[in-house]
C-alpha cells in the first residue's frame, strides 16, 4: 500500500517557494489567467500586489505579456490549469517562448487527468509530446512538494524558456529530507538494482518506488530512476540502466506516444535495445474516475508496474 499523502500540493509547495524568493526579489512576477485559487497564488497576490498580474480567462494574452516582461529583464512565472497553456495557447508558447528564447516558467497545475471527472477537455495527457518538439523548451515534472521546492530555486534565473507540470492534490513524499541531490537535467537515483529498472516522472515515481518495494519481497532486485527532467533528457542514465539491467518499464500520466516511454525508447533503440514496457494511457478518452481509479485502470499505479515487472521478467 502507497504511503500518506502529505498534506501539501506540489502546487502549493511551488508558490510558496515563489512567494518567498520574490520578496528579496522584486524583479519576479508572478502571472495568471484567472487561477489564482487552483494556483494557489491567492498569499502571493495579497502580499506582493505589484508583482501580479491578472489576465482573466486569456491564457494567450498572458504568454504575450510574459514574454514582453521577460524581454525586458523580468522573471516571470504563469501560472494556470495545464490543459489550457499546452492547448489553448500552444502558437504564443511555440512562438513568444520557444521560439524567442524567453526564459519564462510556465507552471501548468492539475496536469495530467488530476481534472478526471472534468473529462477530456481538462485532461493534458499530451504535453510532454507537444512540447519536447519545441526547439529550446524545457520539460520539468517533479514528484513531491521536496523537490518541487529545490526546482523553483534553480528556475528562478534559469536562461530558458520552461514548462513545469504538477498535479491537483497531495501525493506522498518520495524524498524523506532535503538533503538530496537535484541537478537540472539529471535523473536521480532512488534506488538501485540488476534484474530490471523502473523509470517514472511526476506523480508516478511513487508508484515506482513502492512496486520495487513489492518486488523486493519477491527477491526482485529493480533499480528506480525518478525522471524529473524530460528536456533536456537524462540520456546516460537510460543507457546506463538498459546495459545494466537488461529491462526497463516507464510509467507516465501522459499518452504512451510522444512522453517518457517514448523518449526511452528513441534511445535504447538506437543504441542499446532492451526489453521495454511503456505504461500510459492509450489511444483512447480516459474513463470517467477518479485520478487513482484512473492510475489503476490504466496500469500505471504502483500494482499495475507491479504486475507488468513480473510479465516483462518471465518472458
Amino acid at each position: 500500500m502507497m504511503k500518506k499523502a502529505n498534506k501539501i500540493p506540489c502546487r502549493k509547495s511551488f508558490t510558496d517557494t515563489l512567494l518567498q524568493i520574490a520578496q528579496k526579489d522584486k524583479e519576479i512576477i508572478a502571472v495568471t489567467s484567472d487561477a489564482s485559487g487552483s494556483a494557489t497564488l491567492t498569499d502571493f497576490a495579497q502580499t506582493l500586489p505589484g508583482q501580479f498580474v491578472e489576465v482573466g480567462i486569456a491564457e494567450q494574452n498572458a504568454v504575450g505579456i510574459a514574454a514582453g516582461m521577460a524581454s525586458t529583464g523580468k522573471k516571470v512565472f504563469i501560472f494556470g490549469p495545464a490543459c489550457f497553456y499546452v492547448a489553448r495557447s500552444l502558437e504564443q508558447v511555440k512562438v513568444d517562448l520557444a521560439y524567442s528564447q524567453m526564459p519564462v516558467k510556465i507552471c501548468g497545475v492539475s496536469g495530467g487527468v488530476a481534472y478526471s471527472q472534468l473529462g477530456a477537455t481538462h485532461h493534458s495527457l499530451h504535453d510532454i509530446a507537444v512540447l519536447r518538439t519545441f526547439p529550446g523548451m524545457e520539460i520539468y515534472l517533479p514528484c513531491d512538494v521536496r523537490q518541487t521546492r529545490k526546482l523553483v530555486e534553480r528556475l528562478i534565473d534559469h536562461p530558458k524558456p520552461a514548462y513545469i507540470r504538477v498535479g491537483r492534490n497531495a501525493v506522498p513524499d518520495v524524498y524523506e529530507t532535503d538533503d538530496f541531490d537535484f541537478e537540472l537535467g539529471k535523473a536521480n537515483l532512488l534506488k538501485d538494482g540488476k534484474d530490471l529498472t523502473l523509470i517514472g516522472t511526476g506523480e508516478t515515481v511513487a508508484h515506482c518506488l513502492e512496486a520495487a518495494l513489492m518486488l523486493e519481497k519477491q527477491g526482485i532486485h529493480a533499480r528506480v530512476l525518478d525522471m524529473h527532467t524530460l528536456k533536456p533528457f537524462d540520456k546516460e542514465a537510460v543507457i546506463k540502466a538498459a546495459r545494466e539491467t537488461g529491462c526497463i518499464v516507464t510509467a507516465e500520466e501522459h499518452s504512451i506516444y510522444g512522453g517518457l516511454g517514448a523518449s526511452v525508447a528513441e534511445i535504447t533503440s538506437q543504441v542499446c535495445p532492451v526489453k521495454l514496457r511503456i505504461l500510459g494511457v492509450p489511444d483512447e478518452n480516459v474513463i470517467h474516475a477518479s485520478p487513482s481509479e484512473v492510475f489503476h485502470h490504466y496500469g500505471f499505479d504502483y500494482q499495475g508496474i507491479y504486475e507488468t515487472c513480473l510479465e516483462l521478467l518471465k518472458g
